[in-house]
Formats: C-alpha cells, sequence, structure tokens
C-alpha cells in the first residue's frame, strides 16, 4: 500500500505542477499512474478470485452464480474507474453516462439470480 500511495502522491505533486502550463500533460500522467496503479492491482485480484472461486466450490455453490457475481464486481470497478478518469479530464456527464451504464448492466446481470432466488423462496411457501 506504501508503493501505491507514494506513487499516488508524487503523480498528484507532479500533476498540479504540470497542470498551469500543460494540462493535457497533466490529465496524461494522471490517467498512466491511474493505469498502472490498476494493473499492479491485478495480481491481487486474482488471488481473491481463485479464493473465492474456491470456497465456492467447497460449499457446493453453482458456478454460474459465482461467475456472475464476478462479473458483476469487475463491472462495478471498472465503471468506477472509467467514471473517475472521465471526471479528471473534466467530463462529469461521460462520467454520469459510465455510471449508468454499469448500473445497467449489473442489473442485467443480477437478474438471473435474483430470478433463481425467487423461485427458491416460492418453493419453500406451503401451498394449502
Amino acid at each position: 500500500m506504501l508503493q501505491i500511495a507514494g506513487i499516488a502522491l508524487i503523480t498528484t505533486f507532479l500533476a498540479l505542477a504540470i497542470k498551469e502550463h500543460k494540462p493535457n500533460f497533466a490529465f496524461l500522467l494522471v490517467l498512466f499512474a491511474g493505469t498502472g496503479i490498476f494493473l499492479f492491482l491485478v495480481d491481487q485480484v486474482q488471488k481473491i478470485i481463485s479464493m473465492i472461486e474456491s470456497l465456492a466450490s467447497s460449499a457446493n455453490v453453482n458456478s454460474m452464480y459465482i461467475k456472475t457475481i464476478l462479473k458483476i464486481i469487475g463491472i462495478a470497478y471498472i465503471a468506477e474507474f472509467s467514471a473517475q478518469i472521465s471526471k479528471d479530464a473534466g467530463l462529469g456527464s461521460m462520467a454520469s453516462k459510465v455510471e449508468l451504464a454499469g448500473k445497467i448492466l449489473i442489473l442485467a446481470l443480477a437478474v438471473p439470480i435474483l430470478t433463481a432466488l425467487v423461485e427458491t423462496i416460492i418453493t419453500m411457501i406451503p401451498s394449502n
């Protein structure tokens, strides 16, 4: 975490210093540093995904549900990252559209899980 914080602070100070003279370069610097931090964390994310899949396998949970939940989490993180980049560029309206697209995609992926949940609840309710 100290490495990430160090990169972020150095990038922030450099971007602030450069921003007055070369705002486009400052934005690119922030974009590359943010992408670098994101790529630095990919290994950690892979470890987390492996642990979740292992736990799901041990609990005999349908892998389709786990894959769907992992996709939902991925969409949320990617949408947030993209929206923050858009906000950094001063494009708040684009950031809002990215966030909306992420929410719609998450909802579309969640429908089968919600359907299975409702069906399970219905089967548990005793019929007269």
